[in-house]
């Protein structure tokens, strides 16, 4: 199967630019109401993915912010703890079935590096269920 089958596609998909102000960071993560989000660069290449966690700790170790200096940290100045692994559009279903067990959403970029979407934890398990034998009770035994 391919993996471009549950593909949620860059244009619905939410994410920052590595210029963005720490305030815009926070602002579009609350509006979409996500607690991670990906960054990308300039060129649309996939940089990382920022966690609200990541904002968190920027703000905690700058105290002295208000809403002038929050307008001037970037999202590049931010560091990002955790790394979500992109994977290439010609990977294989083990390759992403890999990282999706680790990561609520895949990040998925093209031969150039760039950014073309997410794969969703929450499509792939869909996807199993609908297309397997268990039944909702079966799936409470499991649980």
């Amino acid at each position: 199967m391919n993996i471009l089958f549950f593909l949620t596609p860059k244009c619905d998909v939410a994410f920052l630019e590595e210029d963005y102000t720490l305030r815009q960071a926070l602002e579009k993560m609350e509006f979409h109401r996500y607690s991670t989000i990906p960054v990308l660069a300039k060129d649309g290449s996939y940089i990382g993915t920022m966690t609200e966690g990541d904002l968190l700790w920027e703000i905690k170790n700058n105290l002295e912010m208000n809403l002038d200096s929050i307008e001037k940290i970037q999202v590049s100045d931010i560091p990002m703890k955790t790394h979500y692994a992109p994977v290439d559009v010609n990977a294989s279903m083990e390759d992403l079935m890999e990282r999706v067990s680790n990561q609520n959403f895949v990040p998925v970029v093209d031969d150039m590096k760039h950014f073309i979407g997410i794969i969703r934890r929450k499509e792939i398990i869909n996807y199993l269920y609908a297309n397997s034998n268990l039944s909702h009770s079966d799936l409470r035994v499991l649980a």
